[in-house]
């Protein structure tokens, strides 16, 4: 097996776990250009046209740490509500979010997490998500989730502090966690990815749809993807899609933020012939598992080269699913993809 002195990375075979890759790290333009050739990227190099070699678009900034990974800009459901959102002409939650909301802006890198003192009304609605999220996941969720779900401590009458969570991930597979005020920009989302961090709100879903939430909240974060971080295999492909993403052009990144929403966000593993959910769109709503439960949704297989269908935060439950072998064999081909991006070639995307 080969190593790059420059960036401790493994041959390409496979998403290497190295120094460089720490969320804590910086690592000079030479140590991304590595760690892009070695996974799945060639080197950051401006090309003549008629090179297959990839180019960067100049208007894209390659991040070279985490601290390069903008979580500012928010695209929607932060602090400020659609009106078809649940809490829209609730004053007091749209307050309480603004508050949650600001203090992520304000935390820095290398600081504790935001604590938040969450009211007994938000609590209440954690609680229920658990409780009946937990008599669903033995029979409807994936092996990994429910090996890694059962260490997490979870309580009903608790909703945990990322900061917990965060030391939790960091002990399990390297990942940290770091709050974000709502809804991130694609390319900023995927590269911190790319750095082993995962952004994660703080907010709770509306009161009166505990069952569903059109955006990421604490419940989603937490109780879909935590655990799922914590499994070695899982974490690799996310960070796989990670990895892809950095300097990759605005249509490949599309075709990535959709590859991910219909793996990470809402994707299912084969096991003995059935569909288990491990995606956290499904694992975190109790009204969408039960959906999927009851067979009501498309099952199609995982083919990241293909066109992926639209995503949609606002239509209710997915009308399909895509389902995967296994993380590993998922990862192996989200690599293929990565790699058909990076020589320039054209993609079915």
């Amino acid at each position: 097996m080969r190593v790059c002195m420059s960036c401790h990375a493994t041959s390409p075979s496979r998403v290497p776990q190295s120094p460089c890759l720490s969320p804590r790290t910086t690592f000079p333009v030479h140590a991304v250009s590595c760690l892009r050739s070695h996974i799945i990227r060639p080197a950051l190099t401006t090309t003549a046209p008629g090179n297959s070699a990839a180019v960067v678009p100049s208007h894209i900034k390659v991040p070279r740490s985490i601290a390069d990974v903008d979580n500012g800009k928010i695209l929607g459901f932060g602090a400020n509500l659609a009106e078809d959102h649940p809490g829209f002409h609730d004053t007091n939650y749209k307050q309480r979010r603004t508050l949650i909301a600001e203090m992520a802006r304000m935390h820095e890198l290398g600081q504790p997490l935001p604590e938040i003192a969450y009211t007994p009304e938000e609590t209440a609605v954690w609680g229920k998500a658990i409780r009946e999220l937990q008599g669903l996941f033995p029979k409807y969720a994936s092996r990994e989730f429910n090996q890694s779900f059962n260490q997490m401590g979870f309580k009903e009458d608790e909703v945990p502090q990322l900061q917990r969570m965060s030391e939790l991930l960091q002990a399990s597979t390297g990942w940290s966690i770091r709050p974000v005020a709502g809804l991130m920009h694609p390319r900023d989302f995927l590269a911190g990815l790319a750095f082993k961090t995962f952004h994660s709100t703080q907010y709770v879903r509306h009161s009166s749809r505990p069952d569903y939430t059109p955006e990421p909240d604490v419940c989603h974060e937490l109780i879909g993807h935590v655990p799922m971080l914590a499994n070695p295999a899982y974490a690799e492909l996310v960070h796989t899609i990670g990895v892809a993403s950095l300097g990759a052009d605005d249509r490949a990144l599309r075709h990535l933020t959709r590859v991910y929403w219909f793996t990470v966000e809402f994707g299912v593993v084969m096991e003995e012939g059935e569909p288990k959910a491990f995606g956290a769109g499904i694992l975190s709503s109790f009204g969408e598992m039960q959906h999927m439960a009851a067979g009501k949704a498309e099952l199609k297989a995982f083919d990241p080269f293909a066109p992926q269908p639209k995503m949609s935060y606002k239509d209710g439950f997915q009308q399909a699913y895509f389902a995967l072998e296994s993380f590993q064999d998922a990862a192996s081909k989200i690599q293929a993809l990565a790699a058909t991006i990076s020589s320039g070639q054209a993609f079915k995307g």
